[in-house]
């Protein structure tokens, strides 16, 4: 069942969002949206990094910054990438390399004499 407030939380898909884009990402937002968060984070999640970031956003607002249109190059994962998986190919893949030949089952490591 979908939770109707995170459904109406300011920033689409919040809860999935990664916590480094999140400072750029409320920017944008005014005080009464920032409080909006802070309270839905506070009361479900309240990730100490994530309040951290809220209430010192609020503190500007509060003190007088303005909202700006934020970080467009932000992580969005909300918006999907397209494609996934990994960039590696066989192409892109170093060469296989052999296992040290000591401490391995097969190629004993020499003695290193005698330790009386």
């Amino acid at each position: 069942m979908a939770d109707h407030a995170r459904d109406a939380l300011p920033l689409p898909d919040y809860d999935h969002l990664p916590t480094g884009s999140l400072e750029s990402r409320v920017r944008s937002l005014g005080a009464d949206e920032v409080e909006e968060l802070l309270a839905y984070e506070r009361s479900h999640a309240d990730r100490l990094p994530v309040t951290e970031v809220l209430a010192a956003r609020l503190e500007q607002l509060r003190a007088g910054a303005v909202p700006t249109s934020g970080d467009p190059g932000a992580l969005r994962p909300e918006q999907g990438q397209g494609r996934g998986g990994s960039p590696v190919s066989p192409a892109t893949s170093p060469q296989p390399f052999g296992a040290p030949p000591h401490g391995t089952p097969d190629q004993r490591g020499k003695p290193k004499g005698d330790r009386t």
